[in-house]
């Protein structure tokens, strides 16, 4: 199996949506900082872990599900648009929910940590503006180069 490098696998991601390989960018970030904060404040920190990635799993499904339902919706008439959207986005919240009674249930990881981890797409999707003027400005320093 080759190696798949960082550009080619963006590239790819691109494909489906072109804001898509940003926005994961954008939630394991902030999944990163959501870890680097319960090193510090969480008491189990194994269970912390465990719901927080697991959050963020759920939020990367959630980001490409969306990414391709938009694909899919923009291609109907508008009341098929705006009914096939609304199922999706039904979906997707559900799918967290489940998620999160899992979780709660099973004390398998921590629930809350876990929505920390999903909200980190709503997070994310504010951050986009930022990560863009992040990342192109990266990219035309290396141009320059």
């Amino acid at each position: 199996m080759g190696k798949i490098s960082v550009t080619r696998l963006f590239s790819r991601i691109s494909k489906i949506n072109t804001a898509l390989p940003l926005l994961l960018v954008g939630i394991v970030l902030f999944g990163a900082l959501c870890q680097i904060a319960g090193i510090f404040l969480a008491s189990d920190k194994a269970d912390y872990s465990i719901g927080l990635w697991i959050g963020v799993l759920t939020a990367v499904c959630m980001a490409f599900h969306m990414a391709v339902s938009l694909n899919s919706v923009v291609e109907r008439d508008v009341k098929g648009a705006q009914a096939a959207a609304t199922v999706n986005n039904i979906i997707r919240y559900l799918i967290a929910i489940v998620v999160l009674a899992i979780l709660a249930l099973t004390h398998i990881g921590n629930p809350l940590a876990a929505f920390a981890g999903i909200m980190g797409l709503k997070v994310s999707a504010y951050m986009q503006p930022f990560l863009v003027k992040l990342f192109h400005r990266c990219d035309s320093d290396k141009k320059e180069n």
